[in-house]
């Protein structure tokens, strides 16, 4: 397993990157506009870690911006934590075999969610590309938040 990103939801792009670029000297590696999800995500590195995360995509400070006003309560500005995984179909087994609730199954082959006892979300992510889908995994129905 691979640490990859910490998610934090912003109101404001110019403040947000004020604080942790030009104050805390974190560096912009990249940044995503989504027309379509009404969304940018920005990913930060602190600047020991630049040339790494520019290589590896790891380790990042994910910065998302929704375009449509939303109040954030309940550390609801918190998003999730971000591993890659080897197989995701194996962890995500794993996990439930555990007694795990696989919260967004990786239909994909690429992409899960599950939650840690406390409730907080850890996004899995499938290493390299994705996996061809396959069931049980394919058919599974979101449980639940993720």
């Amino acid at each position: 397993m691979q640490y990859l990103h910490t998610m934090l939801r912003i109101t404001d792009v110019d403040a947000s990157l004020h604080f942790f670029c030009e104050l805390l000297g974190f560096e912009e590696i990249s940044r995503k506009n989504s027309e379509k999800g009404r969304f940018t995500l920005i990913f930060l590195a602190a600047a020991s870690d630049a040339k790494q995360a520019r290589e590896t995509q790891a380790p990042l400070l994910e910065l998302t911006h929704n375009w449509d006003p939303e109040a954030y309560s309940g550390g609801r500005n918190f998003g999730h934590l971000a591993y890659r995984v080897d197989d995701i179909y194996v962890t995500c087994q794993h996990l439930m075999d555990n007694g795990v609730t696989i919260h967004r199954p990786p239909r994909d082959g690429h992409m899960a969610f599950v939650k840690s006892p406390d409730g907080i979300s850890l996004e899995l992510l499938q290493k390299g590309d994705a996996l061809e889908p396959q069931e049980p995994w394919a058919s599974m129905t979101n449980t639940g938040s993720w």
